[in-house]
């Protein structure tokens, strides 16, 4: 089932982040992923105000997307990314194909 990385990231130094966003592509399509959005205008259209970079990445798995983010390649292009912003990554699970019945997954949140 397909995986999707969402990364939210506020950006302090553009110039370092910019050697980070070089070297991602290839080991995202090395792990078989693929952007979805990178970057780019984002419109709030609930909620608080979200002023900061959306990446969305597809995977064909979650053992993708961890493979590429626990990958010693990623590890070292991540470095640029820690010292020039502050990101959330989050990974969750796709739905099969056709689901459309109600979310038996439904649950109070936690914290």
């Amino acid at each position: 089932m397909k995986a999707y990385l969402i990364a939210t990231v506020r950006v302090d130094d553009p110039e370092t982040y910019r050697e980070y966003t070089k070297r991602t592509p290839a080991l995202i399509a090395a792990a078989g992923g693929r952007f979805l959005v990178r970057g780019g205008p984002v419109e709030t259209l609930e909620g608080q105000d979200f002023n900061d970079r959306l990446v969305v990445l597809e995977f064909p798995s979650m053992a993708a997307a961890r493979t590429f983010y626990a990958s010693d390649a990623y590890r070292e292009a991540m470095g640029y990314r820690v010292q020039s912003s502050e990101a959330r990554f989050l990974l969750a699970e796709g739905v099969p194909d056709g689901v459309t019945a109600p979310d038996d997954r439904v649950e109070r949140s936690v914290g």
